[in-house]
């Protein structure tokens, strides 16, 4: 009490005022709006170039190629059905089929590695794990010549299995090394606890660990599936007719005649499949990257 009307009387005989501390629920609403307002502009700016895109495909190929952006026009689905009309389906069965195989496949392959590579049945995981990764640093360019022949060979070129085969490889790695880490993060005290009261270890690892890892599982599976859906490089060498949605992609891609617009739209459709499991799967994918971060 006595310092404070210290405080006060000095206040009074100085002339000045005393400073208040800042209520701390204004500092948290005023950090919390500008996270917010920081959040959003970076939201529209990521997601500028998918709307700018999805506007060009409504254009008119003259409108689209016009070097000046032009926001007000009268839209047109004439290069939709023009993709339509083009043979999509044919592109778009094949992607669904590589993709959908290549990514269950790497799932069903990377869990007992992954299983293997954390309980310590395998002796220096480490140099495994190197040896996983380091396929991944070897440029795909140097190594196409010796697949073109051995795929040549086995008569598997322009078919679906040697892109499944392809993006097998591509991805397992990948789905190895984030469903190891994943799983590095469900406790030991679990696992321990199922030994003790009996269980086996493919009882522990199918009935404990499995429902633990569905985030981890859900985020590796979407990655994996992304990754083979875009795929461009072998789609490019090792089919022609009998490929996937990328290659489909390339028929509009001139430099001789105006098709803007329509690889916009083609882009457009591409890209839908994508964006819808990525909306579905948010969840798990957000649960999946953070599994583990926070303890």
């Amino acid at each position: 009490m006595t310092t404070t009307a210290s405080l006060s009387t000095r206040a009074l005989v100085t002339g000045k005022k005393t400073l208040q501390p800042r209520p701390r629920r204004a500092r948290g609403r005023a950090t919390r709006i500008t996270m917010g307002v920081l959040g959003w502009a970076s939201s529209l700016i990521l997601f500028f170039p998918v709307a700018y895109m999805v506007m060009k495909s409504f254009q008119t190929e003259t409108v689209a190629a016009s070097a000046t952006p032009q926001f007000i026009f009268t839209p047109t689905l004439e290069h939709y059905v023009e993709t339509f009309d083009q043979g999509i389906w044919p592109y778009a069965l094949n992607s669904v089929i590589v993709t959908g195989v290549s990514t269950l496949i790497v799932i069903a392959l990377a869990l007992p590695a992954a299983w293997a590579l954390s309980v310590g049945a395998i002796q220096k995981p480490q140099d495994s794990l190197f040896f996983f990764i380091s396929t991944k640093m070897m440029p795909i360019a140097a190594g196409i010549i010796p697949i073109y022949v051995v795929a040549t060979n086995l008569e598997l070129l322009n078919t679906t299995q040697i892109l499944i085969i392809m993006h097998l490889g591509m991805n397992l790695p990948l789905g190895i090394w984030m469903l190891r880490s994943f799983m590095q993060e469900i406790p030991l005290e679990i696992m321990e606890a199922a030994q003790v009261d009996g269980a086996s270890g493919w009882r522990i690892g199918w009935s404990v660990v499995l429902p633990l890892m569905r985030p981890g599982i859900a985020s590796t599976a979407l990655l994996c599936a992304v990754f083979s859906w875009n795929e461009y490089f072998f789609a490019a060498n090792l089919t022609n007719s009998n490929s996937t949605l990328p290659l489909f992609l390339q028929k509009f891609l001139s430099f001789g005649e105006l098709y803007t617009a329509q690889v916009a739209a083609v882009a457009t459709i591409v890209s839908i499949p994508v964006v819808i499991a990525g909306w579905i799967a948010q969840k798990s994918l957000v649960r999946g990257l953070l599994f583990g971060a926070v303890k």
